[in-house]
């Protein structure tokens, strides 16, 4: 069991996280661009906030994979706020560098394999689902991988039947590759965070393991 200052610790870090995430959630609802465009991008985020919170005394997560959760809904309530295409910061990336859109999309649908790979990776290592690194990790990609096919699904069916208010929750701008360029970045985020974080990742399992003895 954890000691009563590490404990202390843990949960001042972890209460000031969630502080963190919720102004940013409440700033993103005030005055966005469209309230119900704004209720599609960071459902995801509070539904999963929600979810965490119930489960956090039967399975309480690493404090990496709770900082990477945190980022991610904060790129959510970003992109609820101003739209995806909107976003002035990648307005100003766009015109200075040249580029044909706002690629802020890009990077939500990063951290749509990024983080989710993580979670996957810690609920395997601690279930002792699947004990082989290299079979672990291609099922990682590949739950990565159909999260990013569901969630382009989800896109899809919204569009059919909201018509023009679901084309800023799209967020294509006109680009005809857009879905599958969403479904590789998201990809290439599952590999990424694989290869970046697995060291740091298997560190805070180790300790917490210890902590658990």
């Amino acid at each position: 069991m954890l000691p009563d200052k590490k404990l202390k610790q843990v949960m001042k870090y972890l209460a000031f996280l969630l502080t963190s995430v919720i102004l940013v959630f409440i700033w993103s609802f005030i005055n966005p661009k469209g309230y119900f465009t704004w209720m599609l991008e960071v459902f995801p985020g509070v539904i999963g906030l929600i979810i965490l919170m119930f489960t956090f005394r039967k399975f309480r997560f690493t404090n990496l994979v709770y900082t990477l959760i945190g980022v991610h809904c904060c790129i959510l309530f970003v992109g609820g706020h101003y739209t995806y295409a909107e976003v002035p910061l990648f307005d100003w990336i766009r015109d200075t560098f040249h580029q044909s859109r706002n690629n802020y999309d890009k990077v939500g649908h990063l951290a749509q394999g990024l983080v989710p790979a993580l979670i996957v990776r810690e609920i395997f290592t601690r279930g002792k689902v699947i004990n082989k690194p290299g079979w672990q990790g291609l099922i990682i990609v590949s739950i990565c991988m159909a999260i990013s096919v569901t969630y382009e699904f989800i896109e899809w069916f919204v569009s059919i039947a909201t018509g023009e208010a679901g084309d800023s929750f799209l967020g294509t701008q006109g680009y005809i590759w857009d879905t599958q360029s969403d479904m590789l970045f998201a990809t290439l985020g599952a590999i990424l965070s694989l290869l970046i974080f697995s060291g740091w990742h298997d560190r805070q399992l180790k300790a917490f393991k210890n902590e658990s003895v």
